[in-house]
């Protein structure tokens, strides 16, 4: 008898211990890291430092509503390089970092919130460069520039595609246009937009050679109840086609 009462006893408490575990905090808040990457996020400044409401964007709208939507609280703090913010998001319990490709290989190192929008990869040249590929293998006996820690210059590293990487993407515009590569691997929108807050225009795509789903992506340590109110405001949200029209808003 005292056997089965003891017994029944360590139900009940591991039962009020789960309970307890998936209540979280009301004052909770994420702290939350972003890069220049328009027109997904960006300083209103142009500077790479920024927050709160000096930081706008297409995920940046969308992040906002989302957090609003679901009554999670955050702060919001637009930083540089890409490489120091995904690492304090990888390390840091209640950090986040967006946006970020949701990579086989980054899996099951954050918990993930999405997708926020496309990122098509493209091979960019100057509109009178008469390059003509079919595939990426092709490519690799051209100059290619493309922005340091990025998924991009990760995937061309996995693919023995030599390229040389720059701080800020919109380097590679310009160096394409001195003649200083050949190609420029970047996003698309993201290449295009950069060209064009540089003045460059008549970029022609070469090569449309993968893509990838943008997310937040969220340290492991943040409550599984957060993530859940985070994604389901964000699949209202885009049922509603508020995330589409953000998205042609920018674009």
């Amino acid at each position: 008898m005292l056997k089965r009462l003891l017994i029944a006893m360590a139900g009940t408490l591991v039962v009020l211990s789960g309970a307890a575990r998936a209540e979280v905090d009301p004052d909770y808040s994420v702290v939350l890291l972003t890069e220049n990457f328009p027109p997904y996020n960006m300083a209103i400044n142009g500077k790479n430092f920024a927050q709160e409401d000096n930081i706008d964007g297409i995920a940046v709208d969308i992040i906002k509503e989302m957090f609003k939507r679901a009554g999670v609280k955050y702060s919001l703090t637009l930083r540089f390089p890409w490489d120091r913010i995904y690492n304090l998001a990888l390390e840091k319990p209640g950090y986040g970092v967006f946006v970020a490709a949701r990579l086989p290989e980054r899996e099951e190192l954050f918990k993930w919130v999405g997708p926020i929008g496309p990122d098509d990869w493209v091979l960019l040249a100057k509109g009178d460069n008469p390059i003509s590929l079919t595939s990426l293998d092709q490519a690799k006996k051209y100059r290619i520039g493309a922005y340091k820690g990025d998924a991009i210059s990760e995937y061309l590293t996995e693919k023995g595609v030599e390229h040389s990487t720059s701080l800020r993407d919109q380097e590679n515009a310009r160096k394409l246009m001195a003649g200083q590569i050949d190609l420029w691997a970047t996003g698309d929108p993201a290449g295009r937009y950069l060209a064009k807050q540089e003045g460059i225009s008549g970029l022609r795509t070469v090569l449309r050679f993968d893509s990838a789903e943008l997310y937040l992506a969220l340290n492991k340590d943040i409550p599984d109840e957060i993530v859940s109110k985070l994604q389901a405001a964000l699949d209202q949200m885009r049922a509603e086609g508020f995330v589409d029209d953000i998205l042609n808003s920018y674009l």
